[in-house]
């Protein structure tokens, strides 16, 4: 069975920010990589155990985009929650500043 996906406003907004970023560079692209992104949302829907990375948050890179998807299980109610889409060459201070609200 797969699980549900929430994503949190904050990953959202993660989001947000990297299809205008695309968008900015060429007209299209952010589009292209919100398409890429729902593909690996999708896959995380049906094997959601990937390798844990930190603090029960596991992490799946995406194809093609320098992007990285940080999300956690809850496995008694079947859903995965999306933490943050963050570029890999972020400033770990970012993630450390997130995890405290």
């Amino acid at each position: 069975m797969a699980f549900s996906v929430v994503i949190d406003p904050n990953a959202i907004l993660d989001i947000q920010e990297a299809i205008d970023y695309y968008d900015e560079q060429l007209v299209g692209l952010g589009e292209k990589f919100e398409v890429n992104l729902n593909k690996h949302i999708n896959s995380i829907k049906n094997n959601p155990y990937h390798q844990v990375r930190y603090d029960k948050v596991r992490c799946l890179p995406l194809k093609k985009y320098p992007y990285s998807i940080h999300f956690t299980i809850e496995e008694d109610k079947q859903q995965i929650t999306i933490r943050a889409v963050f570029h890999m060459a972020i400033n770990p201070k970012r993630w450390n500043k997130r995890k405290r609200l």
